[in-house]
């Protein structure tokens, strides 16, 4: 799958060092994650940038999170039941 690194950029805003060369992704390991306004692109990138969320020191806004839906039904319910802060909000 070509794209499947498309969500790199946006965990690297979030402080994250990851380097992508061709199929291959390169991480070193940061002490924490920033909070901020993110996109998902995608069903994995979704998944990707909720994890990294809930990890990151602060608030993080994920928009396009309607690919989340594609595979995970009422994640964020699921994981507010064990814990996390976390709340949908729908723009109109």
């Amino acid at each position: 799958y070509p794209d499947r690194f498309m969500h790199v950029g946006e965990l690297n805003r979030m402080g994250a060092i990851i380097r992508k060369e061709g199929n291959i992704a390169f991480i070193v390991g940061v002490p924490a994650l920033s909070g901020t306004q993110v996109r998902a692109s995608d069903l994995r990138a979704s998944a990707a940038l909720v994890v990294a969320g809930l990890m990151a020191e602060g608030r993080t806004e994920i928009s396009d999170i309607h690919h989340l839906d594609r595979g995970y039904v009422t994640m964020e319910r699921k994981l507010a039941a064990v814990g996390a802060r976390i709340e949908r909000i729908e723009r109109v």
